[in-house]
């Protein structure tokens, strides 16, 4: 199976976080296992707070575009749909709430793990803790809506 970003629609595959058409973005990648979505990054020595930790602006970034693969899953299968086989419809963020328990240390990979806690026609919320080294340092209540139609065809190259 391929990771959800993979098969987002070309208009909406440019994200700085997960697109796979922008050639300098982080390029998270998602993947639907079960009732739970996992990605798995390692923040480069560029991504840094203070020398050995990352900076919290990129780990709010990881939730964001992991929160929206995983709203993107729960609704396919909520329609019938297979993540990570089917086309990947796309949400944007209507809520983001992050709480950084402790420093996350530059190094480790980073594991993204998001859990759904409602899944409507057009909203779905996510929470999601992100962890080095089997610690969770993060947690986020994220809330996605499918996207609208007037953002589609609307990038530039």
């Amino acid at each position: 199976m391929s990771a959800l970003q993979d098969l987002y629609p070309d208009d909406f595959s440019y994200c700085y976080g997960c697109g796979r058409l922008n050639a300098h973005g982080l390029h998270v990648k998602s993947e639907w296992k079960a009732d739970v979505c996992v990605a798995r990054f390692n923040p480069s020595p560029d991504h840094i707070a203070l020398p050995g930790f990352v900076y919290g602006g990129l780990i709010a970034s990881l939730a964001d575009c992991h929160a929206m693969a995983t709203a993107a899953g729960a609704s396919m299968v909520a329609s019938g749909a297979v993540p990570g086989r089917d086309q990947t419809p796309r949400f944007v963020t209507a809520s983001l709430h992050v709480d950084y328990f402790r420093p996350t240390p530059l190094g480790p990979d980073l594991v993204l793990t998001a859990r759904l806690v409602k899944v409507g026609e057009r909203k779905v919320v996510v929470e999601m803790g992100i962890t080095a080294n089997d610690v969770e340092c993060v947690r986020a209540r994220v809330v996605a809506v499918r996207a609208p139609a007037s953002m589609f065809s609307q990038h530039t190259s």
